[in-house]
């Protein structure tokens, strides 16, 4: 079974002390101050040039392999990239991956691609590089095999010896959540509400199952008659046809640009959690135009925001470990 990556929890220590004294309430931003400090201070021990010496040829060894994959299966691009993300949204990027929660269930795929990676990387450099390090190249190398914005991703990270089943249930984002709801979760992993939208944006690539907008094509209004009409031929109002996929972006699904956007303008969101980004007068709207205004901005901020993303609470130094299969322990 597959345990991968995870993405901000703040952990503290007790300090013994001779005496105990009544501590006044933490202030919230001194809080958040200090989830800040923890997490620069584990993400400034991250290097892009971390395996300059011990593994030179890591990254060039990667980008071949993601190239050879995509051109292979174009869908595969956005597969890898969900894993990276849906492990960074549960507990920290150091890949413990949770593949059987509610939200991965029969959905996340790409694990193959990955353990063959890893094998070519440990023929390379046996226990050198990690599987959370690998995972987070491989998401940017099928960014770019799309045609997306590439970025810098900072190495050095340790997998994790433990994986959270619950934590993947109560803390990756429901296709069917509200505007509100998608704002809370990703500000519970100290993203703003912008940095929630560029990220959204990566459902310019990829597909979801019937079972996860049948809600939407059946029962909401605000989504195009032709395109609910289109949807309704493969995915039908009962519980048959549950597996069978539609594109996230109808418009260039095999493209990482940003029709998605302009898509959500049109009201062709597949997802009732993609539509509730652009939902009449909401406080995303204007992002969401800005960006089907202009791709350049949405690659910008979509970059960054996957920087920020690969930089929550790794493991780092002798905290964790290496592992030689991703799929298990050492």
């Amino acid at each position: 079974m597959f345990l991968l990556l995870t993405l901000i929890f703040v952990f503290s220590t007790p300090m013994a002390s001779p005496k105990t004294f009544p501590l006044p309430p933490m202030n919230i931003k001194f809080c958040l101050g200090l989830v800040l400090l923890l997490i620069g201070t584990a993400s400034a021990q991250l290097s892009p040039n971390f395996y300059a010496n011990s593994c030179p040829n890591v990254l060039s060894t990667i980008q071949s392999a993601v190239n050879s994959t995509v051109a292979n299966e174009l869908r595969m691009g956005a597969s890898l990239l969900r894993l990276h993300f849906h492990d960074c949204f549960v507990n920290a990027t150091n890949f413990t991956g949770e593949k059987t929660a509610a939200p991965n269930n029969n959905s996340v795929r790409g694990f193959e691609v990955i353990d063959t990676i890893k094998n070519q990387v440990e023929n390379l450099c046996p226990g050198i590089v990690s599987c959370a390090d690998i995972l987070a190249v491989v998401a940017r190398d099928s960014v770019v095999a799309l045609g997306g914005p590439t970025w810098t991703v900072q190495l050095g990270r340790r997998d994790s010896t433990a994986a959270s089943l619950s934590a993947a249930n109560s803390n990756i984002p429901s296709p069917a959540q509200n505007l509100s709801g998608l704002i809370t979760s990703f500000s519970n992993k100290g993203f703003t509400a912008n940095e929630m939208v560029a990220l959204s944006g990566a459902h310019t690539i990829g597909q979801a199952r019937c079972t996860n907008f049948r809600g939407r094509i059946y029962n909401e209004t605000n989504i195009d008659s032709s395109f609910a009409a289109s949807l309704k031929s493969s995915c039908s109002s009962s519980t048959a046809g549950d597996d069978n996929l539609s594109p996230l972006d109808v418009s260039t699904p095999n493209a990482f640009d940003n029709a998605y956007f302009n898509n959500l303008v049109n009201q062709k969101g597949l997802l009732h959690s993609d539509q509730q980004l652009f939902n009449n007068n909401g406080s995303t709207d204007s992002q969401v135009k800005a960006y089907g205004s202009d791709q350049g901005s949405f690659f910008t901020d979509f970059a960054n925001a996957m920087v920020k993303m690969g930089n929550l609470s790794p493991l780092t130094g002798t905290n964790g470990q290496v592992r030689t299969n991703c799929r298990k322990l050492n």
